[in-house]
């Protein structure tokens, strides 16, 4: 990352990590799939009602295994191999303690929370049943997102794809005999979640065991050293925050969802995974951004960090605009892969023109937001989210969608809250690029 041509690295980097995220949106859409197709529309919509619930819960510490990521590329960039080791433990020390508290808040409040985003009574029994199932296996998902993230900052994003080739497999497959064969409804896909996530995190660890040099997992070594904790918090917890208000935004846009009940929630929740699939594409061109910037800052190489921020928004809007476009032209048919309720793929229709078609925007907001947190300026882009993505979207749902309440008024606030953003995120970006100093 140091040396060398740039475009093909970033693409060497960014394509094996858009495939993981995307293979893993693709065994979570082979969940909804299987449940909307075997066991009927509202249990569709249940799985659908939790998309945001979850992410709300544990989108502050994966916020916060981007700082683990920004620090060990820092360290490689300056050579420092002592520093990989600490951070290395402490990021993963890190994760286990907030895998605990997550399961302890999902498994204990799951009525509670999808109560209060007014979650259809009808769907409300199975939605908390997946919730609870699901976060009882949260502890797997932390330790899986903070190990990719720590080989993300060496450079390494092919073994978390292998994994999850085998391990998503598994997925699909659980589900469809626990949901079409034992009949287990969102129960079965529940559990064939939290089993591939268990079995993804242990392999990831194993490999984590049996690395060389300053990456190696040692038992003895696993403990918090303030010094690395305080610094991967400095960049993960700006970041972590920024996607739980993000998130937040987004249950608030989803409670507005709900309230035109149960078919408006299965198709927001069917165009929903094509949705992050696109996202899922652009945003890791903003990990490898936050990764080359990381460890050229490290080695204190200005203008290189600024060639990879170029090489990316070229690579990211490109491949994002065209990857939007075919969601857009075969969008009917896409959807009918959840559902052959005609009513409910036009609705879905409306989410994949107006969002997933727009998505090319959002390549702006994410690669500069990653090439700041990749310099260690992590406050900048999250308030700049949270004021600009976030509060709009709020403010959208308080006083627009009453008076334009329907499904279309709440997803133009999407690629609205995105342009606003932008123009902010770009002027931070050149002024503190412009006065760096070492």
């Amino acid at each position: 990352m140091l040396n060398g041509p740039l475009g093909r690295k970033i693409l060497r980097f960014a394509v094996p990590l858009a495939a993981t995220s995307i293979l893993q949106q693709l065994f979570n859409a082979a969940d909804v799939a299987v449940v909307g197709q075997f066991a009927g529309d509202k249990a569709l919509a249940a799985v659908g009602a939790n998309t945001f619930v979850i992410n709300l819960l544990i989108n502050l510490f994966v916020g916060i295994s981007v700082g683990a990521n920004v620090v060990v590329a820092n360290s490689i960039g300056a050579q420092s191999y002592r520093a990989v080791t600490r951070s290395v433990h402490t990021s993963v020390m890190v994760s286990f303690f907030s895998g605990i508290l997550l399961s302890f808040i999902g498994v204990f409040f799951a009525r509670q929370i999808l109560s209060a985003i007014s979650t259809p009574e009808d769907i409300l029994d199975m939605a908390v049943r997946y919730l609870r199932i699901y976060f009882a296996g949260i502890p797997f998902v932390m330790l899986y997102n903070f190990v990719a993230a720590i080989l993300r900052g060496k450079g390494d994003t092919k073994r978390p794809l292998y994994v999850l080739l085998a391990t998503g497999a598994i997925n699909v497959l659980l589900n469809i005999l626990f949901v079409a064969g034992f009949g287990m409804g969102v129960t079965g896909v529940a559990l064939a979640t939290v089993i591939a996530n268990g079995l993804s995190a242990g392999t990831l660890f194993y490999f984590m065991l049996h690395e060389v040099g300053p990456f190696k997992l040692e038992f003895w070594k696993l403990r918090i050293t303030p010094v690395f904790f305080g610094r991967i918090m400095r960049v993960g917890l700006p970041a972590g925050l920024q996607g739980v208000v993000f998130s937040f935004s987004n249950v608030c846009l989803q409670s507005a969802i709900n309230s035109l009940g149960s078919a408006t929630v299965a198709a927001s929740a069917a165009a929903l995974n094509y949705e992050f699939i696109v996202y899922y594409w652009l945003n890791s061109f903003s990990h490898a951004c936050v990764t080359f910037v990381g460890q050229n800052y490290g080695a204190k190489n200005i203008a290189r960090c600024r060639s990879a921020v170029r090489w990316t928004i070229l690579l990211a809007s490109t491949s994002t605009l065209a990857l939007s476009l075919l969601c857009c032209l075969f969008a009917d048919q896409l959807l009918s892969v959840f559902t052959s309720d005609p009513g409910i793929i036009a609705t879905g229709s409306i989410r994949m023109n107006v969002v997933v078609g727009l998505l090319f925007i959002n390549v702006f907001l994410d690669v500069f937001s990653g090439a700041l947190r990749g310099m260690g300026q992590s406050l900048a882009p999250a308030l700049t989210c949270v004021v600009g993505v976030c509060g709009i979207r709020i403010l959208w749902v308080i006083f627009a969608f009453p008076v334009y309440r329907n499904f279309t008024s709440l997803m133009v606030v999407y690629p609205l809250s995105w342009v606003v953003t932008i123009l902010v995120l770009v002027g931070i970006y050149v002024h503190r690029v412009k006065h760096l100093k070492f």
